[in-house]
């Protein structure tokens, strides 16, 4: 992306998301966080970021498309949270989707999507597990990123924790997922997000043993 892109980070009060717009706006970059709850502004602008206020299960098609006018990449890092079935798949898979046609009708054309480390296509979590509907909404919003024509990157980390970034992430064929700290997430994402070469790809990760840089080039 180079300096001073403007990037317009969706779910905005998100532990990665917060941690990536820092990154991101320290480095010059242009940062604009969606938030709902006027409450998460001062934790946002304390990024460096512009808290923006949006409603993204009452956005639609157009609204989105109309706030993301401008934007040279948009992050995906919003989610329901876990909760009702209904407002996951109506946030993780409905709003999302939404959010990637708008990127297009917005004339986007990088979209970065956080997701987590799944078996792809197949998400082979069981239908009575809780987390089934989170399971199906991430597949399917994940199915209309790739589809779409963006210049898209889908991130795939493994189980999160707060511990401390190291810097270095284990991914390609044959990892299997583990954990990764949040730090790390944003890292991996900031990266991505300077690198407009790498795209069309989905990386899942873990915490491993390559610098962030070398493994995502």
């Amino acid at each position: 992306m180079g300096a001073m892109a403007h990037i317009t980070i969706i779910g905005g009060h998100g532990k990665v998301a917060l941690r990536l717009a820092r990154l991101l706006a320290g480095r010059g970059d242009e940062v604009t966080s969606w938030v709902r709850n006027p409450d998460q502004d001062a934790d946002v602008a304390a990024t460096g970021a512009t808290p923006t206020r949006a409603d993204l299960e009452a956005m639609s098609l157009d609204d989105l498309t109309a706030a993301l006018a401008g934007a040279d990449a948009v992050v995906w890092a919003a989610g329901a949270g876990g909760g009702s079935a209904e407002r996951t798949y109506s946030v993780d898979r409905d709003a999302a989707t939404r959010a990637v046609d708008a990127a297009v009708a917005a004339g986007v054309r990088r979209f970065v999507m956080v997701s987590y480390f799944y078996a792809k296509p197949d998400h082979g979590v069981p239908p009575d597990s809780s987390f089934y509907p989170y399971a199906v909404a991430k597949s399917e919003a994940d199915d209309a990123v790739r589809a779409s024509g963006l210049d898209w990157v889908i991130l795939g980390p493994s189980s999160l924790t707060d511990d401390p970034g190291t810097g270095e992430i284990e991914t390609g064929d044959g990892v299997s997922p583990s954990s990764v700290s949040r730090d790390d997430v944003a890292a991996v994402a900031a990266q991505v997000l300077a690198r407009p070469t790498v795209n069309r790809v989905t990386i899942d990760f873990n915490t491993g043993d390559v610098p962030i840089a070398d493994a995502v080039g």
